[in-house]
């Protein structure tokens, strides 16, 4: 089976403070940003692509309608190599957490911080610790 990797593109209504978020608060680094402000962040295999919402069109199918919260339904999951050192950067940074560090049921330790747009993060480990 060929190899196949995951980008999730996130449009969102302030590019700066979400490159913020994601540089400075989870430790992704920001790979390129283009012109027109599409900025690609990345850490390890995980690419997040950022743009404003304000390029896309009305009617979009992405572009949330008035009174709807953006990424309603949707926990986005990055699976780290030290989930504790991510947790104290987060701590670190002021970043308010959702649900605190703890070993998971299924033998996992995770974390959960929203976005800046209210985006579900889930930071966890790899393997049971």
């Amino acid at each position: 089976m060929p190899m196949s990797t995951l980008r999730l593109e996130l449009f969102v209504r302030d590019l700066t403070g979400a490159t913020d978020f994601y540089e400075r608060v989870l430790g992704f680094d920001r790979a390129a940003v283009h012109g027109d402000g599409y900025t690609v962040m990345r850490m390890g295999a995980v690419q997040l692509d950022l743009q404003p919402i304000s390029h896309l069109s009305d009617g979009h199918p992405v572009k949330p309608q008035a009174g709807e919260r953006i990424g309603l339904g949707i926990e986005i999951v990055v699976e780290v190599d030290d989930v504790h050192a991510v947790y104290d950067r987060v701590q670190a940074a002021g970043w308010l957490v959702a649900r605190p560090l703890g070993k998971r049921p299924w033998g996992l330790t995770d974390f959960r911080v929203l976005d800046p747009d209210g985006r579900y993060v889930r930071l966890t480990s790899r393997v049971q610790e």
